[in-house]
């Protein structure tokens, strides 16, 4: 894979939209054995507790369902299973820092998005996900506050992409998801999707969009496999700074922020103030509310989760 291109149709029209416009890339990411069931499944039998996320999802009547899980002590393939039977969706967060081979193919990307795109500034620090979701599984509207692209390496899959400007974005939805590290607690319309840029995806496309811009995705009737990507240079480091500090002011000390200014003496007070509070028991206080662990695989019967909060079993 490291002597090949990744990308095999960039033209002069990405080079130019990349950052300011939704785009759809071709790759050759989901032909490398870094993905076949056998390394995903060794993977996922040996991540980190505190770096990845089960989720469970789905509409019950009008509410959106968003559930933290834990996969116990099922094998890779009993995993990668059960997600294919229900509505579950796994996220290996920071696989790129966990498994240097995603590394180093993230950076032959950057490397060739650099070469392409004249205005791109290099990151200087970037990450991973391996995502791996049920037929029928959803991920409901939210932003991200990196940088963003999505890779699809297995299975097809529709993305709402939304403007990165009021009502659909908001300067408190960014400060809240900073500090509250929760991306989905953000409002919904119906009414957005007629402002949306919608997108399938087959294996060996790829998607960027604007920073910060809202999305939905929605799995058209197969398992999925995909590598979002998240990436950071100073503008968008010192974004989320603001963010941060900003969200502090407003929820800790219920105090309306004037500025999002990225440079001078506000920036700097911001940056002290933000690196000062980030770690108090406040905010872990806060975050650990908002991320509860609800349920488990069950072994017993795959299909079927097992709710922590009651013992009950829940299909899947």
């Amino acid at each position: 894979m490291a002597a090949d291109r990744i990308f095999s149709n960039w033209d002069d029209t990405h080079s130019v939209l990349w950052g300011h416009q939704p785009i759809r890339l071709a790759h050759n990411m989901h032909k490398s054995p870094l993905f076949s069931m056998d390394q995903l499944a060794a993977l996922i039998e040996n991540y980190p507790r505190e770096h990845y996320s089960l989720m469970q999802t789905g509409v019950k009547g009008d509410k959106r369902i968003w559930r933290h899980g834990d996969i116990g002590n099922f094998s890779g393939h009993q995993v990668i299973d059960a997600i294919s039977r229900g509505d579950l969706w796994l996220n290996l967060r920071m696989v790129s820092d966990i498994d240097s081979r995603y590394s180093d193919l993230l950076a032959q990307m950057f490397a060739e998005i650099g070469e392409k795109v004249p205005h791109f500034a290099l990151p200087h620090q970037y990450n991973a996900g391996i995502l791996l979701s049920a037929p029928k599984a959803q991920v409901h509207y939210h932003a991200d506050l990196p940088g963003q692209s999505l890779i699809q390496i297995a299975g097809r899959k529709r993305v709402h992409i939304y403007p990165s400007n009021p009502p659909f974005v908001t300067p408190k939805n960014l400060e809240d998801i900073q500090l509250f590290e929760l991306e989905l607690d953000m409002p919904y319309h119906e009414w957005y999707d007629r402002y949306a840029t919608v997108l399938d995806l087959e294996p060996g496309q790829m998607l960027n969009w604007p920073l910060n811009a809202p999305h939905r995705v929605d799995n058209l009737g197969t398992v999925n496999i995909s590598m979002t990507v998240g990436y950071e240079n100073e503008e968008i480091r010192r974004t989320r700074i603001v963010n941060l500090a900003n969200g502090l002011l407003r929820n800790r000390f219920g105090y309306t922020p004037k500025s999002r200014s990225l440079r001078g003496p506000a920036f700097w007070g911001k940056a002290v103030m933000q690196k000062a509070l980030r770690n108090t028991s406040w905010v872990k206080r806060e975050r650990k509310a908002r991320n509860e662990i609800e349920f488990r695989l069950d072994h017993d019967h795959p299909e079927q989760v097992v709710d922590l909060s009651n013992n009950l079993s829940r299909a899947a």
